[in-house]
């Protein structure tokens, strides 16, 4: 499986969470815009970010179903989807589904944690 970076200083808090069960994204102080992907000032306004917990909710904004498989790790079909926060539409997260997923444009979603690797743990979505 590919693995991500999860000591960048960028995104490294956002994994860290995760390990805790808990999902946030960075938002701006000033203009309280989502910041993603993560850097430490906003692309808006130029005001400084910080991380926010999220609710853990969201709806799909996009998924495609991959059915030709292109790695060994990673058989098809397999469902790929958008989901845009429910704390911040700037914000939206891929996730991973097995299977071909039969899903919506702005179907309901939830998050849920899957440890991937030791010490490593990833949100990801599921149908709420």
């Amino acid at each position: 499986m590919i693995l991500p970076v999860t000591d960048d200083r960028d995104s490294g808090p956002f994994f860290a969470a995760a390990r805790e069960g808990k999902l946030v994204f960075r938002a701006c102080s000033v203009c309280q815009r989502g910041i993603h992907p993560p850097v430490p000032f906003c692309t808006h306004c130029g005001g400084e970010g910080h991380w926010r917990e999220a609710s853990g909710l969201g709806h799909v904004h996009s998924f495609t179903v991959v059915m030709h498989q292109i790695h060994p790790d990673y058989p098809a079909p397999y469902t790929l989807v958008s989901v845009e926060l429910a704390d911040n539409a700037d914000v939206r997260l891929m996730g991973r589904l097995d299977g071909a997923v039969d899903l919506a444009p702005g179907a309901k979603m939830r998050v849920r944690f899957d440890e991937v690797a030791p010490d490593t743990v990833l949100p990801n979505w599921e149908p709420s």
